[in-house]
């Protein structure tokens, strides 16, 4: 059975918000599904993200550790931050690195932008790879406390193969990043 991709869209019929909050929005859409009946589709509105992999001159790579609420636990990362409303990607992948690790980046390259969980939210990193730093200030936001640490490309495979780095966009960032 042959398809187009035109049967698969569904079409927005009403939208309403439920929850307007900092860093997250949640709505709920009336779509048209494309059998013709009507479905319902919770989304979580996120303004969109960056993520970093800076290498250090010597080969090192920088992550941060610190608490992550949502699953009660003390997590290793590549630097992340949030976009500002109407700011450019590049533009907040030079703030959040400098912010949180201290360091302003040469070289700055985008590697690719990807989707989080797209079956319930629009969110979307855009991944930098930071090469030629430099120190900055490392001036983190108020309510954000956070170790920095460098490790060998090695040590970051073992804490991959061992379960202890198991951050998602930090796993998909490492990786593309060639580590």
């Amino acid at each position: 059975m042959s398809h187009t991709q035109t049967d698969l869209y569904e079409q927005l019929t009403s939208s309403e918000r439920l929850f307007e909050g900092k860093v997250i929005n949640l709505r709920r859409d009336e779509v048209i599904l494309p059998n013709g009946r009507t479905g319902m589709r919770e989304v979580v509105e996120h303004p969109g993200a960056v993520a970093i992999v800076p290498v250090t001159t010597d080969g090192g790579i920088i992550l941060v550790r610190q608490f992550r609420h949502p699953i009660g636990q003390i997590i290793l990362e590549v630097p992340a931050g949030k976009l500002d409303p109407g700011e450019d990607p590049a533009d907040c992948a030079e703030r959040e690195l400098a912010e949180e690790t201290g360091f302003m980046a040469n070289k700055l390259r985008k590697l690719t932008s990807m989707y989080t969980t797209p079956g319930f939210s629009n969110e979307i990193i855009h991944i930098y790879l930071a090469e030629d730093l430099v120190e900055s200030d490392k001036q983190p936001d108020e309510d954000e406390f956070i170790h920095t640490e460098v490790f060998t490309p090695e040590q970051i495979r073992e804490m991959i193969a061992s379960g202890e780095l198991c951050d998602a966009k930090s796993l998909v960032a490492l990786c593309l990043a060639g580590i």
